[in-house]
This record gives C-alpha cells, sequence and structure tokens, in this order.
C-alpha cells in the first residue's frame, strides 16, 4: 500500500497568527511563534535544528512536520553606482526581480508582490511580460530575508543594513492584499524587521477599492504612480484609469490619509516621457489637480527597455519641469537613475535572465579570479 506524505509546512510563509494557531494545534504554546520569527526574520535562520531556544524535542517535532523554505537566487548583479540587482526563482518556472538600492544613510529595498503585472502600465517593462500569478506571503518576505542575508550571518538583533522597503517592484501589490499585507505586517514587527510604518512604502496604480481596504488594516506609507494629469492621459499611460479615473482615485486617497493618526503627505510618482506628458501645460494642470491633496511629487526620467518607442526627456525639460512645480508650492524631487546598467532601473523590471547572460557573467568571474 502507497504511503501519501503531506507536503511540509513553510513557516516561512506563516504570519504571527497563523503561527501561533500552528503551534496551539501541536499542543504547544503561542508564544513559540514569537521565537520562531526571531530566528528566521531576526536571525536569518533557515535551519530549524539552530534554533538552540527551543527544546530538542520540540526542534524534531517541527523538523518532521515543517521546512523553512527561502527563496532560490538564480542571478544576482551589481551596478557601477552599487545597486544590485536579484533574480529570484519561484516555482517552476517562474522568475522574480528585487533591487537594493544603497545611499549614504539608507538602504532601499525593492520588492516584487507578482510574477509579471496585470495593468500592462506603457512605460514599464513589468507590464509588457504579462501576468503570471501572485506571489505567496512566503516569496514576498523571502524576498527581504534574502537581501538582509547579504550583508552576512550571523545578524545582530539591532542591525538596520536594510532601512526602508518599498513595493515598487514587478507587479500591483493591491491586487496581491493579503500576501502583501502579510508581508509588510512581519517587515514592520520589532521581532523581524523592525521597519517603521513610514519606511515601509506601497505603491499603487490606483485599485480605489483596495485602497479603502487598506486603510483599514494599516497606515503603512502610501504613493501614487499618477504619471499624468487628466483621464484623457492617464488611460493611454495606465490603462486601470478607465476603471477607477483620476478623481476617484484622489478621493480614496484622501480617505487613506483621513484614517491616518498622523497627519500624511502623499508621494506622487510621476514618470516623464519625452514629448508625451513633460510639458509645461501638463506641469499646470498637474500644480490645479493636487491642490485637493497634501503631497510631494517625486519625478522619475523615463527609463529606456526593449521595445518601447518611448523617449527619456533631456535633464532641461526635467529640471524646467521640477521648478514650475516647486514655484507652485510643491515639494518636487527628481529620482535619480539608478541601476539602468544592469536594468534595475525603475520600469525596467521584467524577472528574465538566459544561459547567454548566466554564461558571460561566469566568463567575468573566472577572468576576475585568474587576475586574482
Amino acid at each position: 500500500m502507497e504511503t501519501k506524505f503531506k507536503e511540509k509546512i513553510n513557516l516561512m510563509g506563516l504570519n504571527k497568527k497563523a503561527l501561533e494557531d500552528f503551534f496551539v494545534s501541536i499542543d504547544e504554546k503561542p508564544f513559540r511563534a514569537t521565537q520562531i520569527i526571531k530566528w528566521i526574520h531576526q536571525r536569518g535562520v533557515s535551519d530549524i535544528s539552530q534554533m538552540t531556544d527551543l527544546s530538542k524535542n520540540l526542534r524534531e517535532k517541527l523538523m518532521a512536520k515543517c521546512e523553512i523554505r527561502v527563496p532560490e537566487v538564480v542571478y544576482e548583479k551589481t551596478s557601477k553606482d552599487g545597486t544590485k540587482k536579484w533574480v529570484i526563482k519561484v516555482g517552476e518556472k517562474d522568475l522574480i526581480e528585487m533591487v537594493l538600492i544603497p545611499e549614504k544613510n539608507r538602504s532601499t529595498l525593492c520588492v516584487s508582490s507578482q510574477v509579471g503585472c496585470a495593468v500592462d502600465c506603457s512605460f514599464c517593462a513589468t507590464g509588457k511580460q504579462g501576468f503570471s500569478r501572485n506571489l505567496g506571503l512566503d516569496e514576498i518576505i523571502g524576498q527581504v530575508w534574502v537581501a538582509a542575508n547579504s550583508f552576512g550571518l550571523p545578524r545582530e538583533p539591532n542591525s538596520r543594513h536594510i532601512t526602508n522597503v518599498v513595493m515598487m517592484g514587478m507587479g500591483e501589490p493591491l491586487l496581491n492584499f493579503e500576501p502583501v499585507v502579510g508581508a509588510m505586517n512581519i517587515m514592520t514587527d520589532d521581532n523581524a524587521y523592525g521597519l517603521s510604518k513610514r519606511k515601509v512604502t506601497l505603491s499603487t496604480s490606483g485599485i480605489v477599492p483596495k485602497i479603502d481596504e487598506l486603510s483599514k488594516v494599516t497606515d503603512i506609507a502610501l504613493t501614487i504612480s499618477l504619471h499624468a494629469p487628466n483621464d484623457k492621459l492617464r488611460d493611454e499611460l495606465v490603462p486601470i484609469n478607465k476603471k477607477y479615473p483620476i478623481q476617484e482615485l484622489l478621493d480614496s486617497v484622501k480617505r487613506y490619509v483621513d484614517s491616518c493618526d498622523d497627519k500624511r503627505v502623499t508621494t506622487i510618482e510621476y514618470i516623464l516621457i519625452d514629448g508625451i506628458n513633460d510639458g509645461l501645460d501638463h506641469a499646470e494642470e498637474l500644480s490645479e489637480l493636487l491642490k485637493q491633496l497634501p503631497s510631494k511629487i517625486n519625478l522619475i526620467p523615463f527609463n529606456a527597455f526593449e521595445g518601447s518607442n518611448y523617449l527619456k526627456p533631456s535633464g532641461n525639460r526635467v529640471k524646467r519641469f521640477q521648478a514650475f512645480l516647486q514655484d507652485r508650492g510643491y515639494v518636487t524631487t527628481i529620482r535619480s537613475t539608478r541601476g539602468d546598467d544592469i536594468m534595475a532601473a525603475c520600469g525596467q523590471l521584467v524577472g528574465q535572465v538566459n544561459d547567454r547572460t548566466r554564461r558571460k557573467e561566469r566568463s567575468k568571474n573566472q577572468i576576475k579570479t585568474k587576475a586574482l
């Protein structure tokens, strides 16, 4: 008679409540959940046998029923500006990307929430590859785990190598609501990564009902990918606008802000595309539109990718657009293009790496090794 074994439970994919329920189900105290969270997310340990504050019997029980399955990195590359990109295998065929952007006093991790994206913004390489599936909680928080461990082990309990996380990689986070919220809760758990809610940012193209739902469960930082000052243009650039037009989107953001305890200023992301949305008439329309919402504006010069006919505007056009908005009282920044030499800049993530790329990187590493 053939015996069928159940797949082991992946502890990486359980939030605190799920872990507590699991321990109760195996006749253990709920506080064991906090111990496991500390071992996995605070210390970066994936081997249950190393969890020395658990009894030997409990460790054996866990190893029989559970595992800590971590994402498989199939490719990593560091840009000349220090930006680091990982390509991660999720499942049998799917690949995702995440990016770590180091700066003077902080290090920002850009995390993916889906394999591909169904929103299909016209200026984004991710949308052009189509949508495959949502990521599980383990696959989202696992990205943070990989990046944190890249700084070396053992991790110090109070280390903060990653200071900011942005849900701004592949996918629309609000279309994968529960796993994304669960992962962000682990990011902000003091027993895990201990990030402030103001340091965890969710960027959305504008899924209005989900913004309202989000306000009921968290008050993390919210960023709006606007990219156009009117519905006609935004319908072309961000097709989801046909379902949730700009005013409906801004109304939902105002409701979200009102639900927060603090005085919140919403960041508006605006990709500048040469000759499309970067004229002073667009800047004037944007300044009028945003009078209704306390906001700051982050201008992002378009980053080219294969198959796109869009062009990056000149530096002078970008600065002129910025100056116009600043003159009208808006805090307006220009996002530095980081990691474009390794296709890690905003809008360039596609979750692809081929054998030719791997061979090229191996060859470079062999040459470096011989030189040493």
